[in-house]
């Protein structure tokens, strides 16, 4: 048994590649779910927003999805979260924590997940915006609360700490998840999965050296060495 055969946490992808998602659904019983946002589509070159949601959603079946809203202002957010919402499946709006402006959304976010409606509420940074968060979130709705444990770590502040008081802050609200956004490698799943989040969301590229967790690494060494000889020797490299 390798060490990822003991992990707690629920593997989610991050992408919005029809392709890609629709490999994962036939091949990888490991991921328990997927999530996307506007800027993966815009890179993806997604144009038409509500019809490749609703591939997706035929895709994926019962597994959840999250989908996001676009606007900066809350009644229109409100708006396009009702009709995300109308897509049915086993979706999740996605509600960021604030607008452009700093402005909170969390009267929106209460609004919302006391009407029923499951949430993924993402870009948090900071405990503060966690409680936040917690406080409007309806303890009878799922939710998801996704704290970009990648972006607080670019920033020199190791995330775990954080990640593990956020959990502690979840606790109460037995149907809202905390997802760790933005990993950078895979360790982060390890990560993740120690201090009791529930979600990890990773690229493709992540998720798949999960085949590398235990490979011996002496082995490892050899291959790498391997690795740049063939290279130079392909380039026709010399020195004279």
């Amino acid at each position: 048994m390798s060490k990822a055969d003991n992990l707690k946490i629920k593997l989610f992808q991050d992408g919005a590649e029809l392709s890609a998602i629709q490999d994962t659904v036939k091949t990888n019983p490991l991921i328990k779910g997927f999530t996307t946002n506007p800027s993966l589509m815009r890179k993806a070159g997604i144009s038409d927003y509500a019809a490749f949601a609703k591939q997706v959603i035929e895709v994926v079946g019962d597994l959840p999805i999250s989908f996001e809203v676009f606007s900066d202002e809350f009644e229109e957010m409100e708006r396009e979260a009702r009709v995300i919402r109308s897509w049915g499946g086993n979706t999740y709006v996605k509600i960021p924590v604030t607008n452009t402006r700093g402005d909170s959304a969390a009267p929106l976010i209460r609004k919302l997940s006391n009407e029923g409606i499951a949430l993924n509420v993402t870009a948090l940074l900071t405990l503060d915006q966690v409680k936040t968060v917690a406080d409007a979130l309806a303890p009878s709705t799922p939710s998801i609360v996704s704290v970009f444990a990648g972006r607080i770590a670019d920033t020199g502040i190791d995330p775990m700490p954080l990640m593990r008081e956020a959990v502690d802050i979840l606790a109460d609200n037995p149907n809202a998840e905390l997802l760790w956004a933005s990993p950078r490698e895979l360790l982060n799943v390890f990560q993740a999965d120690e201090v009791g989040c529930h979600i990890i969301t990773a690229t493709k590229d992540v998720l798949a050296k999960l085949s590398l967790v235990g490979k011996d690494l002496t082995g490892y060494s050899l291959e790498t060495v391997k690795m740049f000889f063939d290279d130079a020797k392909a380039a026709g490299y010399k020195l004279h």
